[in-house]
């Protein structure tokens, strides 16, 4: 199973959120959907980066790590290009399979 650290972008103001999951697709559905309420008020997003990880214990150290000041920071000043299984979740319809 792989586990997956993703970053989604608020397309209404500038916005960012950092998620761990082993369905990003799902993830990503459930966000735009309202169903976490710390992403509710700012929908919808975007996918702005994916990375993978075969096993859980790393997925959730870049997790955290991208959740700290230092990790904001990154995020803030990295030149992000989206992979392209971002750019397929962020055009396909709301039932997209599985990465």
């Amino acid at each position: 199973m792989k586990y997956y650290v993703y970053v989604l972008k608020s397309t209404m103001i500038e916005k960012h959120y950092v998620g761990f999951s082993t369905n990003v697709p799902r993830r990503l559905r459930e966000h735009n959907a309202g169903k976490n309420r710390s992403t509710k008020p700012y929908r919808p997003y975007e996918i702005l980066f994916i990375e993978a990880f075969d096993n859980k214990e790393g997925a959730l150290s870049r997790e955290k790590f991208l959740k700290s000041g230092q990790g904001r920071e990154y995020i803030k000043k990295a030149s992000w290009r989206n992979p392209p299984e971002a750019d397929r979740l962020n055009t396909s319809p709301p039932m997209a399979g599985r990465i």
